[in-house]
């Protein structure tokens, strides 16, 4: 109980009236742990991101939890805490029935560019849930813009959802939900995740090509393996 009183009242000092919550800092920390796991196509990045949800979550309802901290409640950002939680669950679990077949060897999914009409339902959901939570979200009390919230969600979902499936695009997906982020994040008073959006940008940009190398070398095995079959196996 001491640690639970700690972690969730410990502050960083910054400045002279500035602070930062210990929780959103570890909450970030294990966000980009995740990120780094998934870029790593690593089972494990699914439940350390699970953590760093559940922390988050407590920040960006401070005002539930009695904290002082902040400026605003995000309901966009606290809601899609909880469907990361419920997402990740599943992309755990996915991910380890893949890894269990034995076809991928160490890692638990082989990168694959979305086609065009799983791209074309992307950019329809990201336009579609946008416009359908912002007027939810502002009803409920959100910061304005509370388009950004919403757009936040929706793509946030809509990423998580694509690593499970192993689309190479995902990783754009977070790119367009960061440029929206920081200076939302930032405005409304949260500074250690705006830094962390910032950081993000660049680190999901990463992702991306990695992924997309690693996309372009699993298929070039698998050509190789298609044409030149192993001969010490019996096909009749």
């Amino acid at each position: 109980m001491d640690f639970l009183r700690w972690l969730f009242d410990a502050q960083i000092a910054i400045g002279d009236n500035q602070s930062l919550l210990v929780r959103e800092v570890l909450g970030n920390i294990f966000g980009l742990l995740s990120a780094l796991g998934g870029m790593r196509r690593k089972v494990w990045a699914w439940p350390v991101g699970i953590l760093g949800n559940l922390l988050l979550l407590t920040v960006f309802l401070g005002t539930l939890f009695g904290s002082t901290y902040g400026t605003a409640n995000l309901l966009g950002q606290a809601g899609r805490q909880i469907m990361f939680i419920a997402v990740s669950l599943w992309g755990w679990y996915r991910w380890n029935q893949t890894r269990k077949t034995g076809d991928v060897g160490q890692a638990a999914v082989i990168p694959q560019w979305a086609s065009w009409r799983e791209r074309a339902f992307m950019v329809a959901f990201m336009l579609v849930g946008t416009g359908v939570l912002t007027p939810i979200f502002r009803a409920l009390g959100s910061y304005e813009p509370v388009w950004s919230d919403a757009w936040i969600f929706t793509g946030s979902l809509l990423a998580t959802y694509g690593m499970a499936k192993g689309w190479v695009e995902f990783w754009l997906v977070w790119v367009a939900v960061d440029v929206v982020g920081v200076p939302l994040l930032w405005s409304a008073g949260y500074y250690a995740s705006a830094f962390m959006y910032l950081f993000y940008g660049a680190f999901t940009l990463t992702g991306f090509f990695v992924w997309w190398r690693t996309r372009n070398r699993e298929m070039g095995k698998v050509e190789v393996e298609t044409a030149f079959p192993d001969p010490t196996v019996d096909v009749r």
